[in-house]
């Protein structure tokens, strides 16, 4: 329903009125959760969302190959297993390495031995470092799809002890909110931008919505107050944007069922814009 949501926002007609040129590939088709069984506790509907991630991955590599910036939208986190590794995959043909900046209350770096709830949406980052189940470790073809050194993940405020040892252990770089609050947004998106952009082809930006305080964003799955205002928000995208140095975007954690009016898919929709050059002047 996330990306419904963001299309009833007005999101293509808003990109279009900017100059973009949009085609709209659709939803994938996900097996939804009624209808299939969990599996593995520790790894919840793994058979399905390792289905919907191959896909997404072949879409996204499609995409790049035909000169377009993919847009992804979601859903829960889960999609950047699938749509990262299309775009590693891309510039590894180029031997290229990716870059990510990952806009998120949370971690995403459980593992099956470390997860306190079995949903994969929570480990997506540690599968693209190369840790976990090598069913989704392995989904680009090669492994791991991206190396802790060109990873920044800002806003950060919510880990679990297994996702702090990987932090730890990967040498990853994260700006927490404490961070935020001590340095600046400015500060923390130009030195994320710098790690991610550090003999990379490139930024696969990952922004989840409940990165920002659930006051203005109140429709995601999993909330966590003292998020980044509605104007570090966009500040953080108008940065990103001036690096010149984005190649694909997924934008996640839109949930209409726990939002208000649409809130946070118009927010959402006012970040890409943010993100892809809407100013002020």
């Amino acid at each position: 329903m996330g990306p419904s949501a963001l299309r009833v926002a007005g999101l293509q007609r808003a990109l279009e009125q900017l100059g973009c040129d949009v085609e709209d590939f659709g939803d994938l088709e996900v097996r939804i959760p009624e209808t299939q069984q969990i599996g593995s506790t520790n790894l919840r509907y793994a058979d399905a969302i390792l289905e919907a991630s191959t896909a997404l991955r072949d879409i996204v590599r499609d995409s790049l190959a035909d000169g377009r910036l993919p847009l992804v939208l979601g859903g829960d986190h889960s999609i950047s297993i699938g749509s990262v590794a299309g775009t590693a995959g891309f510039y590894r043909e180029s031997q290229k390495a990716l870059g990510v900046v990952w806009l998120d209350a949370h971690g995403d770096l459980n593992t099956p031995q470390t997860t306190p709830t079995g949903n994969i949406h929570g480990m997506s980052l540690a599968i693209l470092l190369g840790l976990g189940d090598p069913r989704f470790t392995a989904i680009a073809g090669f492994a791991p799809v991206l190396r802790a050194e060109h990873v920044a993940m800002v806003g950060v405020r919510d880990l679990d002890p297994g996702e702090r040892e990987h932090v730890r252990r990967t040498g990853l770089t994260v700006f927490t909110m404490r961070e935020v609050d001590e340095l600046g947004i400015r500060t923390c998106i130009q030195r994320a931008v710098e790690i991610a952009t550090r003999n990379t082809a490139g930024i696969h930006l990952q922004l989840d919505m409940d990165v920002i305080d659930p006051e203005d964003a109140p429709g995601t799955g999993t909330r966590v107050r003292g998020g980044l205002s509605y104007r570090e928000a966009h500040l953080a995208m108008e940065l990103l944007c001036d690096s010149g140095a984005i190649r694909a975007i997924d934008l996640v954690e839109v949930n209409p069922v726990l939002d208000d009016r649409n809130r946070t898919a118009e927010l959402g929709l006012e970040l890409v814009l943010s993100l892809l050059g809407k100013r002020i002047l």
